[in-house]
């Protein structure tokens, strides 16, 4: 499994429910289209964790990076209901961090 993680604050704190539903419903029209597997939305909570990562927490994993590649694709596009749902939830973010992993070791990884 590929994991695209992302690291935010929000421009409003007060709008914290809101974005957690804009994030899901964005996600969820992905996951539909069969453009992601699951995804976390998490807090940091008691102010622990590193400042420069943000308060939320989003993890999408995808079982490849061609299924990656096809939602990076398919936001890219900027139209219609995809362009719709990424736009309300960008606009409450700032601070934005991202990073790429998977599981270890992996399937292809060869072992003695």
């Amino acid at each position: 499994m590929n994991y695209y993680d992302i690291w935010c604050n929000l421009k409003d704190t007060r709008s914290d429910i809101a974005f957690a539903r804009n994030l899901s419903d964005f996600l969820e029209h992905l996951k539909s289209k069969n453009l992601l597997e699951s995804w976390t939305l998490t807090r940091r909570k008691l102010g622990f964790g590193p400042p420069e990562l943000g308060e939320f927490h989003v993890r999408i994993a995808c079982r490849d990076l061609a299924q990656l590649d096809e939602a990076f694709d398919v936001a890219a596009r900027r139209s219609g209901d995809v362009e719709i749902m990424h736009a309300k939830v960008f606009a409450m973010v700032t601070d934005f961090r991202s990073g790429l992993s998977r599981d270890f070791p992996d399937a292809v990884r060869e072992t003695p």
